[in-house]
């Protein structure tokens, strides 16, 4: 939209024949900012125009299409005039400000489509002027009343229908925009529907998630529920064990290795480990009367680890299999049957 003008004209300024928002909007298309001077002077910001007319280089086109006489600095432009520059930050000390007549020529100089009945009409008042010396708008039909009332003119025809094009364009635009506005409201309620649906699905699953927690808690809760009770029957296990009176058969004075075997099945709950270490320890300690053998050598034929021969003869010793009678010479233990 046109900015009004900043400055009132004096009083010796002319009345415009047709009026210059008009004009200016049927020249380029759009409404531009525009400031009149006292003297009824009109000046418009350069880059607003080349910006409509669809010039890129503001300060080309400038220089292509209008003379220095049409062009000037704002800053210097109203202190001509005595002014100040106006406020506000769009109206710049160094902003490039164009006349009326520069304004047209760079209309001129445009080839979009739009511009042409513009310029189709200052080809005939230019045609008009060479064939009859001048150019003479009509009266309107209306004339305003009072004295010293200025004349009005009628908008000349190729004006007036580029300006009715001009807003049938402006309101098939606005009514395609809102078109456009509406689709996307509607599009915007269907995505926020379904933001809302995901955001209840999200809160499903974190509900599934927070029971499948509470379930995985409760399970490990009674796991190690199990494993203390679990615990605490093998303690007693082991109390009872070692509490269970002797087993009634009696070795003989001279056992033999079976029945040394036998009586030990009856003392305890002989694992495969302690088997094999009960199975190659029982013949020394029957037929030699006592074990002599290096714990390497026991594990070699047993295949298992020193260190698990030497937990197996302890769990031996603590059942009263056999008992420690000290180290030899080497440093090896030895052992004994445990008798009765």
């Amino acid at each position: 939209m046109i900015e009004p003008s900043k400055h009132q004209p004096g009083p010796r300024a002319q009345h415009d024949a047709i009026d210059v928002s008009d004009f200016v909007y049927a020249a380029t298309g759009t409404r531009v900012r525009r400031l009149t001077m006292p003297d009824g002077a009109h000046w418009f910001p350069a880059v607003d125009v080349c910006k409509r007319l669809g010039h890129t280089n503001t300060q080309k086109a400038l220089s292509d299409h209008v003379p220095e006489g049409h062009r000037e600095i704002l800053e210097t432009l109203t202190g001509g005039y005595g002014l100040s520059v106006p406020a506000g930050r769009e109206w710049r000390r160094d902003l490039n400000m164009i006349s009326l007549q520069g304004l047209v020529l760079l209309v001129n100089a445009c080839t979009k489509p739009a511009c042409a009945p513009f310029k189709q009409w200052v080809a005939e008042v230019i045609e008009s002027v060479q064939r009859e010396g001048s150019y003479t708008l009509q009266e309107a039909e209306v004339q305003p009343l009072g004295p010293g009332a200025p004349i009005a003119y009628a908008m000349p025809e190729q004006v007036a229908e580029a300006i009715v094009r001009l807003e049938a364009h402006n309101l098939q635009t606005d009514e395609d925009l809102s078109a456009t506005q509406r689709e996307s409201l509607a599009v915007q309620k269907e995505l926020l529907a379904t933001q809302r649906e995901t955001l209840g699905m999200h809160r499903e699953t974190l509900n599934v998630q927070r029971e499948m927690l509470d379930l995985q808690r409760a399970v490990l809760v009674a796991q190690q529920a199990i494993a203390q009770a679990m615990d605490r029957i093998a303690n007693r296990l082991d109390v009872l064990s070692l509490d269970r009176p002797a087993p009634i058969a009696r070795l003989s004075a001279h056992p033999t290795t079976e029945a040394v075997l036998a009586d030990w099945r009856q003392r305890l709950s002989v694992t495969s480990d302690v088997w094999a270490v009960a199975v190659v320890i029982a013949p020394f300690l029957v037929e030699q009367g006592e074990l002599r053998q290096p714990l390497a050598s026991i594990a070699a034929r047993t295949g298992l680890p020193v260190q698990r021969v030497n937990e197996c003869l302890r769990l031996l010793r603590k059942h009263a299999c056999i008992q420690s009678m000290g180290s030899s010479a080497d440093g090896e233990p030895v052992y004994v049957l445990k008798r009765p």
